[in-house]
This record gives structure tokens, sequence and C-alpha cells, in this order.
């Protein structure tokens, strides 16, 4: 183990521009094991039962690594590690913790290199998505949780507000080390202890994640990573000594965690599904809206809650904006995850491409199917990106969430029908609206029912903003003093 950080001078969270080779040289910059135990009490041990899963590549199917299947006596041993430590970790005064998540965030950067390259490997994502994107906003997010951890008495959340205890966290596939870091930062810097499950097709970040504990001498017990299936993640959120309950992914498992752990005094925040919509009036600046509607549903190969798949245009300026959006998609380069120039990555998994392959199908009995002319590589998980044209409101392409990149254009006329069908959906996720006109944009935000309603940009994050939905995209917050609270036993700060 090395010796932790102890530079605690300003970060610097611009994260340097690097020049990244094709495969296979840039793969030499992570280093994958053959095995993978799980994390539990500071040391990787083996599953009690001895069983595994394989983790392959997305993009070329190769086997990646052999990684521990935990069952309910593995998550038993987690929970109970999490508890020993919370004694201590709790006590701890808030400066001491702040400076292990600031260990924890130069770690990152220190080895984002290597993050970003097993990212992109076991994800599918492009290279350039987990350089610039996923490993600088992770770091981020510790740090700024770092400078809240000797704050909490003054942030508005009561007097001297207390840890829940043990938090049990279940994390997606779409963005593995980020929503950990969503997960983990706010949980450790108030107090609270961790046992967290990383999706089963995409472990390997969450697993490098805990080399960095341990590099950072993160005290035994205070994060936990067992790994498995939908049985390991049951096992946890339902777990009698599991005080806080955090779930990311989505409507269906979160209803479920919902039922099961209805009657018990566990605190619970889901962050679950959407079907954005992302509307474009004929006063938006035009070239600038396609440039956020390619990266508000395209970026990440659309495997993102928030992504703006219901693109709502403006009726005098619909056929200008689907023109000019067919003509950019023509641009984007689908191949190797590996290759810097890449803009299209590979899709997660077998099962999540035959979702949006069925979807796609329906759709095509719907309205215009439109796809740019590109080849898709012969081994791994790819759908092109495609665009659906003369969709109605009540289609299955333009209502169900199909978390791939896939767009459907409806048309309105006036912002009272815009806000009317953009409104009409189960989820309340996220919305972007374009327009010049500041007035028209604070009218459309407080009409709009989502949590987070971008203007004049799309998919923009920053861990100081609370980030989280209404109706079946879940409740509770995530980053800001909102996410804080939903770890202290103070006062409700969702409102």
């Amino acid at each position: 183990m090395t010796s932790p950080a102890t530079d605690h001078s300003v970060p610097d969270l611009i994260t340097p521009s690097w020049e990244y080779a094709p495969a296979p040289e840039a793969r030499e910059l992570a280093t994958i094991r053959s095995h993978y135990g799980l994390f539990i009490g500071g040391e990787f041990v083996d599953p009690a039962e001895g069983g595994g899963f394989a983790t392959i590549s997305p993009s070329t199917e190769e086997h990646l690594a052999e990684v521990a299947l935990a069952t309910a006596s593995d998550v038993d041993r987690a929970v109970a590690a999490a508890r020993k430590a919370f004694g201590s970790w709790s006590k701890l005064a808030g400066a001491e913790r702040g400076k292990y998540l600031f260990r924890i965030a130069r770690l990152l950067q220190e080895r984002a290199r290597e993050f970003a390259v097993l990212e992109t490997l076991d994800n599918g994502k492009p290279i350039r998505e987990t350089r610039d994107v996923d490993v600088p906003t992770a770091a981020a997010h510790f740090f700024y949780h770092a400078g809240w951890a000797d704050k909490l008495d003054w942030a508005g959340l009561g007097a001297s507000p207390q840890p829940l205890g043990v938090a049990g966290q279940v994390i997606p596939w779409n963005f593995p080390l980020l929503m950990l870091a969503w997960k983990i930062a706010p949980a450790l810097a108030t107090g609270n202890t961790v046992v967290l499950k990383p999706a089963e097709t995409t472990p390997l970040s969450a697993l490098l994640f805990a080399e960095v504990c341990q590099q950072a001498d993160l005290p035994a017990g205070v994060v936990n990573i067992v790994t498995g299936a939908g049985e390991t993640g049951a096992a946890i959120t339902g777990h009698p000594d599991v005080d806080k309950v955090a779930f990311t992914g989505s409507t269906a498992v979160g209803k479920s965690i919902a039922r099961q752990i209805a009657g018990t005094d566990k605190r619970l925040t889901l962050e679950l599904g959407g079907k954005a919509a992302n509307i474009v009036f004929d006063d938006a600046p035009i070239e600038q809206a396609i440039e956020g509607i390619v990266d508000g549903i395209f970026f990440n190969q659309g495997h993102v809650c928030c992504a703006g798949s219901r693109l709502l245009v403006q009726e005098n300026v619909h056929d200008l904006v689907v023109d000019k959006l067919k003509a950019r998609l023509a641009t984007l380069r689908l191949g190797d995850p590996l290759d810097k120039n890449t803009d299209i990555g590979a899709i997660n998994s077998a099962e999540q491409l035959e979702r949006i392959t069925a979807l796609v199908a329906a759709g095509e009995t719907e309205g215009e199917r439109w796809s740019p002319s590109c080849e898709l590589p012969d081994a791994g998980f790819w759908f092109a990106p495609t665009l659906f044209t003369g969709v109605s409101q009540s289609s299955r392409i333009a209502s169900e969430e199909i978390f791939g990149p896939v767009l459907s254009v409806l048309s309105f006329r006036t912002p009272d029908e815009a806000v009317a069908k953009a409104n009409n959906t189960p989820y309340g996720l996220s919305a972007g609206v374009w327009t010049e006109k500041g007035s028209r944009i604070l009218w459309m935000a407080d009409q709009l029912k989502a949590g987070v309603v971008w203007a004049n940009t799309f998919n923009r994050f920053d861990p100081t903003s609370p980030f989280g939905g209404y109706k079946e995209s879940g409740f509770g917050r995530e980053g800001g003093i909102q996410g804080l609270a939903a770890y202290l036993a103070a006062p409700d700060m969702e409102a």
C-alpha cells in the first residue's frame, strides 16, 4: 500500500487533455486482474460460496475478468464490517473525514488514465467520454464533499445533524464510476459507512476504486464493495442492519425496492428512468441547439436516464431542424471505443441491445425511421444512431424509455402545447428548453414537471447542484446540500 496523498493545496479540477492511441496501445494503460474478490473490511476476500461470473467487453465480447458473486452471507459480512467501522468513522472530526475524501479525489486524478481506459473496456463508451467527463467529474464530487465534511453544522440542516448509519447503495451500468462517486462521497462526508454493489456488467471501476480506498488509508470497513446480480442487491437493500438505501436504475426495480423496505425505518432515495423532452422554439440558436440535441441523446449511446429522447420542435422550424440534425448525425463516428476519435461506442450488453432493437422495430410501424449509413463491427453489441419522425405522442417509441441512441421528433405550435406534450409522460427527471427569450425559459421551467430543466444546453452537471426527479423518475436528490441531507437525520431538504 502506498502512502496517502499529503498535498492539501487547492486541487486543479481541470483534467489534462491526453492523447489516446487506439487499441491495443490504449488498453495497456489499464491493468486487469484475471480474478476479483469482494472488498470487505478493507481487504479483498473470496466469496463464501466461491461463485463468480464473467465480465466482458461490450465492443468485442472479449472476456475481461472473473468477478466474485456475493451471496447473502457475503452481504452479512460486508454490513457487519460497515457497522463496526461506523462507530469510529461517525465520531471522527469532519475535517479529518474531509482529508480522506480529498486523498481519494487526488488519487482519482493521479490514476485517471487507468480509470478511463478500464471504464471504456468494461462499459463500451468512448474513451473521450470517460476521459473528459466521467473520471474528472467523479473526482470533482469527492473534492466538493470533502469541503462539506467539517461544515455540516452551518449547512442549514439543523443543529448537529447526525449520520444515519450504514448506507446500502446499488448503482447502474451506464456511469459506473460517476454513480459510485455520487453515492459514496456524500455518505462518507456525513459520517456514514457504505456497502455498495456495482452493476454486474460493469464492476471493474468499482473494484479499482477499492484499491484507491486502500491507497488513501481509508479505515477498514468504511467502504465495502460486493459484486453480484439482482439477488445481491436485494440482500443489501433488505438487510435489517442497513439504515439508508440509495438506488439508481430502472423504474421497475426502484418500485420493487420501495415495496421491499415499506414499513421499515430505512431512509430511501431513488433516481430512476426518464423520457426527457428537449424543446426547440423557432427563435432558438439553431446550430447550438443541434449540438445540444446530439449531446442530449447520443452521448453515452443514449444510456442516460435524463437523455433528451423526445425532441419537440416548433412547427415552423421543424423541417430545418430535422435536416440539420440528419446532416450532423452523418458525421458521427461509430467504432472502437478506445479510439479517441470515436463518437458512438458499443451498447453495454446483449440484453440491452435486444431491448433497443425490439422497441425500434415497433417504432417502424409508428413513424419514419432514419439512420446514417455506417458499417457496424462484426463483434460486440452495436446500434447505429437512429431518428424517428412522424410519430405520435402515444406511440411506444415516443413514450417508453429506450435507453439507447434513438430520438423521436414531434412538433408543437405554441408554448402551452409544448408544455402539455412535455408533461404527458409518467416520468419527470429532466427537460431542455432552447430559446432566446429569458422570460420564456423561466416560464417553461416553472411549468415543466421535471427535476432538472436545462436552458440552451443539455446534460450539464455540477456537484453543487441537486439532481433528481418526480413521478416515476424517483424521489430524493443527489448533489448539493440536498444530497447531503439524504444521509443525515435532519430536516428534509428535498423541496
